[in-house]
């Protein structure tokens, strides 16, 4: 059974850090595409940022220059570092990995989910 379950989320000021961790489990991920996507109250689900093909990533605009994605293959970890959070940046956070090897920005092309992280920034 697939599963992804992600850890790290938590109440920060604004200004403050926290890195995400998503562990995968059930089958070897090394060749997945990973992503962070988000997902705040009334909203959609909205890409954060990507890792595949031997470590290549893409950042929505948002976030660039913020966050940071990295992954683990040996031990199946992706993370997500988050510094200089704002409040808008207030969201449950889900680790996603899609099958093909070529990434996506689109939530619809992830084959796996995990249950989500919420992630809360006070001004």
């Amino acid at each position: 059974q697939v599963q992804l379950v992600e850890s790290g989320g938590g109440l920060v000021q604004a200004g403050g850090s926290l890195r995400l961790s998503c562990v995968a489990s059930g089958r070897t991920f090394s060749n997945y595409a990973m992503g962070w996507f988000r997902q705040a109250p009334g909203k959609g689900r909205e890409f954060v940022a990507t890792i595949w093909d031997g470590g290549r990533t893409y950042y929505a605009d948002s976030v660039k220059g913020r966050f940071t994605i990295s992954r683990d293959k040996d031990k199946n970890l992706v993370y997500l570092q988050m510094n200089s959070l704002k409040p808008e940046d207030t969201a449950v956070y889900y680790c996603a990995a899609r099958s093909l090897g070529y990434t996506s920005t689109r939530a619809i092309d992830y084959d796996y989910w995990g249950q989500g992280t919420q992630v809360t920034v006070s001004s």
